[in-house]
């Protein structure tokens, strides 16, 4: 049987739990969100596709940033608390094994994806979806898991990519793809996007006051998350 992570949306059990916790958390408001902003660059003006949206934190910010957002989750009560919490976007309900079929061709200016592509099973056909609404000289903004990260946790063949399951430390259980960085820079190149950027983020000097262990730990091991900003390939012709 081949491992795939499945279509339900995980996250809909513990929307709610989610969005108190990743508001102001280290790991949500004090290092992926900084480091994808930053990758991201000067939205104002533009429209950013937050694909996987979740409870609207990072949309919020583009939002105030001046961006015109589009969003799109799995879980209805994410979309729901997106809808709450930026009325001005447009959020709709939606899984990354279907097409964005209400998106044309090169439409968008930004695409944000993160923290989830682990989830997806057919990563290649989502990134080359993602790839295809936007616009040539654009740019998607790619944070996942840090694979070395994950291998210290999990051990095994690091090369081998597998579906596994976890409990983490509120109950939640979640189950998501581990892969290799290689296979993370492999699968963008077969969707057609050229890796501009590489980030391995450390916190912000504000998480300190939540946890000096955390904030000290991710500033000199690899076991958070890493963030990448790709381009489109002008080579594929797509």
């Amino acid at each position: 049987m081949v491992d795939e992570v499945g279509n339900q949306p995980q996250y809909e059990a513990f929307a709610d739990e989610f969005l108190d916790h990743a508001r102001d958390g280290l790991f949500n408001a004090h290092y992926d969100r900084p480091a994808c902003m930053a990758l991201l660059g000067d939205v104002a003006d533009v429209t950013v596709l937050d694909a996987a949206c979740g409870p609207g934190l990072y949309a919020h910010e583009l939002s105030r940033r001046g961006a015109r957002v589009i969003g799109f989750d799995q879980s209805p009560r994410m979309v729901e608390l997106a809808r709450q919490r930026v009325p001005e976007g447009d959020f709709r309900v939606h899984d990354l094994c279907h097409s964005l079929e209400w998106l044309e061709d090169r439409s968008v200016d930004r695409v944000l994806f993160a923290l989830a592509v682990e989830y997806v099973d057919d990563r290649i056909a989502a990134l080359r979806e993602l790839r295809r609404v936007l616009r040539p000289d654009g740019a998607l903004v790619l944070s996942r898991l840090h694979p070395t990260g994950d291998w210290i946790r999990h051990g095994g063949n690091y090369f081998e990519p597998r579906v596994i399951e976890e409990t983490w430390s509120r109950g939640w259980r979640v189950r998501y793809w581990l892969t290799s960085l290689e296979q993370t820079c492999e699968e963008l190149h077969q969707a057609g996007f050229l890796i501009e950027r590489l980030l391995e983020p450390r916190p912000t000097a504000a998480a300190a006051a939540i946890s000096r262990e955390q904030h000290d730990r991710l500033h000199r091991e690899p076991t958070g998350f890493l963030a990448i900003r790709a381009v489109p390939d002008p080579r594929t012709g797509a």
